[in-house]
């Protein structure tokens, strides 16, 4: 089992930009992404994982605002894992779990990830 103490990720509505007819990764996607490797590289130096996964995501808001949790628990925080070689592609992932923790100073997110098989 690996756990990795990550910041509160921004919204998927704010990670992606259409120009011209491509979509770009924002200026707020690409610090998280930075801020993600740097996190994982101080938790975890291993090699990226190979097998199938069960990843258990909990966000810990950062205040009391209603928010979708599948808007900051889903795509963002999973493509900057892959970016940060947690594992090889987030394809790997067959069971996640988005949970609601308690607010927090800052908002956080604790990610818990179990290989469930071999590839």
């Amino acid at each position: 089992m690996i756990e990795l103490t990550l910041p509160w990720p921004p919204s998927t509505n704010t990670v992606w930009r259409n120009m011209r007819g491509r979509t770009l990764l924002s200026k707020r996607g690409r610090e998280f992404r930075r801020l993600v490797g740097e996190m994982v590289g101080q938790q975890y130096d291993d090699a990226p994982l190979r097998g199938r996964l069960s990843v258990r995501v909990t966000l810990y808001p950062p205040d009391r605002r209603k928010r979708d949790i599948d808007n900051y628990g889903g795509k963002a925080l999973l493509d900057a894992l892959t970016h940060a070689q947690v594992w090889v592609d987030d394809e790997q992932i067959d069971r996640l779990t988005i949970i609601r923790g308690e607010n927090a100073k800052g908002g956080g997110c604790l990610v818990t990830i179990d290989e469930v098989g071999s590839a």
